[in-house]
């Protein structure tokens, strides 16, 4: 299995490789093609301070590659070096909305906007690390706008409102956009009925669940029967009276 999903994941660094050239028209090194192949096994292993280095290298080899950019942001916020992060996944940004802004024949709109996401819910991801929590609700904030697909940076939102105890207005509006964008997003499913929850009244000793409360954990439960929030759920709906 560990082979398996080592080929998978190579695969996929080769593939966005290949795509992200001939975006630009240009054709890999060889030792660009190797380097990759390094960075795809170190960064599996998890085996950061390697990754970072690669990263670097193939940054000075394609320096107008956002690609090697982001794998060096993300190598970089496993370090703990958070500022450098923030800088790698900026020149990223900066360097894959000049490519869109370029319309030129070979780039695909879609697929940039959805790296530029990407590396803003990274650097979100940074922030709420360093318990930065209004700079990690900006960055995902302009994630999910420029997105094709935002509900991972909705949900990032939404779960950052819910974690600073924001149960309310915007909380439950990332929410419904998280599970608007993808439905099968069951982690969705919970924190909004957990947000539910928190805030239903309660009356002669019993919680009065708000509407759409049980709704959500059911739906939880449809989606990820065995999650690793199953339990908590089905808690959380033995307390409001619901099956």
């Amino acid at each position: 299995m560990r082979s398996r999903t080592r080929k998978a994941i190579l695969c996929a660094v080769l593939a966005a490789f290949a795509v992200q050239l001939h975006a630009q028209n240009t054709q890999p090194s060889a030792e660009s093609v190797k380097l990759v192949i390094q960075l795809s096994i170190a960064t599996q292993n998890k085996q950061w301070p390697e990754a970072a280095d690669l990263s670097k290298q193939l940054v000075k080899l394609n320096p107008d590659n956002w690609f090697f950019r982001e794998e060096l942001a993300n190598a970089q916020l496993n370090l703990g070096q958070y500022e450098d992060a923030f800088a790698s996944n900026e020149e990223g940004i900066s360097l894959a909305q000049a490519e869109l802004d370029s319309k030129a024949p070979g780039i695909d709109p879609a697929k940039n906007k959805t790296e530029i996401s990407r590396m803003l819910v990274s650097e979100g991801n940074g922030y709420l690390k360093q318990k930065k929590n209004d700079l990690a609700i900006a960055a995902y904030t302009k994630a999910a706008e420029i997105s094709p697909t935002p509900a991972q940076a909705y949900f990032n939102l939404c779960a950052t409102y819910y974690n600073m105890g924001m149960t309310e207005g915007a909380a439950l509006t990332a929410c419904d956009k998280a599970i608007a964008a993808d439905p099968q997003k069951a982690d969705a499913y919970f924190v909004k009925g957990s947000m539910l929850f928190a805030s239903s009244p309660i009356s002669h000793g019993k919680v009065v669940a708000l509407p759409g409360t049980a709704e959500a954990l059911q739906k939880y439960l449809e989606v990820a029967p065995l999650g690793t929030h199953a339990t908590d759920v089905k808690e959380m709906l033995e307390v409001v009276g619901a099956k």
